[in-house]
């Protein structure tokens, strides 16, 4: 049990996570890998204080390297579930279950839009996590859509299952086994009434029982339904808590500007309020 849960590792969620190290509480980052970060992509960063002309890579390097050598701890992988019950939160990354007494979310700005069927079939069909729902599909056929980089390893572990899969991808997969079926597509809708029915692929229909939908990130209202929005954006209060008890949101997923300055004091509130009401009792 950590006393704060850090989703993202950009500016906002190192800096919540150094805060929480300062206000000695247990922290815990849990992300993709840094080279996945927007920021770590920047050639040069010109309006951060104290650190201009530094590119992106060696900034966010900077900053993890402080939080660790802080004694943050740090996960690599997706949340693909996540409940906040009572006083506590718990998250699933991969097979892995981890809880926490507060949660900051700080996961950037959410990139790429549902598919068609998608939100209507969820749980009668599709699916985010392969090693969670892989064995309900074990001899049945499932489409995996790899939007990640380590979409072919989990296609690969459904096939290891028994499962009949098939590999739909704009671009040709890395390490996916030879005899996967692969198809190049890049408009897709999930198909079914009731149940997933089929995945239809540039116009052309893919029958199967089950979608493995294997993006970068979730967004975070997939994994908090309730968590209110406000043009797309988290709503937060002047000291980032969310509508959620126990849910504190940070940085580029609060709304503009998206500024390292901006996500970095806001990671460093969320982390001290929520340092505070932990110590309150609250």
């Amino acid at each position: 049990m950590y006393d704060i849960v850090i989703l993202g590792a950009g500016p906002a969620g190192l800096s919540a996570a150094v805060a929480a190290r300062q206000k000695n509480c247990s922290a815990l980052v849990i992300s993709n890998p840094m080279e996945q970060n927007p920021l770590y992509r920047a050639h040069q960063v010109d309006n951060y204080l104290g650190m201009p002309g530094m590119n992106g890579e060696d900034m966010l390097n900077v900053f993890r390297t402080h939080a660790f050598d802080m004694g943050a701890e740090f996960v690599t992988g997706r949340v693909i579930s996540a409940m906040a019950m009572g006083e506590q939160v718990y998250l699933t990354v991969g097979s892995e279950l981890y809880e926490g007494k507060k949660l900051i979310l700080a996961t950037g700005v959410a990139r790429g839009a549902k598919y068609p069927g998608e939100e209507a079939l969820l749980g009668r069909g599709v699916s985010y996590c392969a090693t969670c729902d892989g064995m309900l599909y074990r001899g049945r056929k499932v489409v995996v859509i790899g939007r990640s980089k380590d979409a072919p390893q989990e296609a690969n572990y459904l096939a290891s299952l028994g499962c009949q899969v098939t590999y739909v991808s704009p671009q040709a997969p890395q390490d996916l086994k030879e005899d996967i079926p692969f198809v190049k597509a890049g408009k897709l809708e999930v198909m079914g009434d009731q149940t997933v029915t089929g995945v239809l692929a540039d116009g052309e229909l893919i029958s199967c029982d089950g979608v493995f939908i294997l993006r970068e990130t979730v967004v975070p209202t997939e994994l908090f339904p309730e968590l209110e929005t406000e043009n797309g954006a988290i709503r937060v209060d002047r000291q980032m808590h969310t509508n959620l008890p126990g849910v504190f949101a940070a940085g580029d997923c609060t709304g503009l500007p998206l500024q390292v300055a901006k996500a970095v004091g806001e990671g460093l509130i969320a982390a001290e309020v929520a340092a505070d009401e932990l110590l309150e009792g609250k």
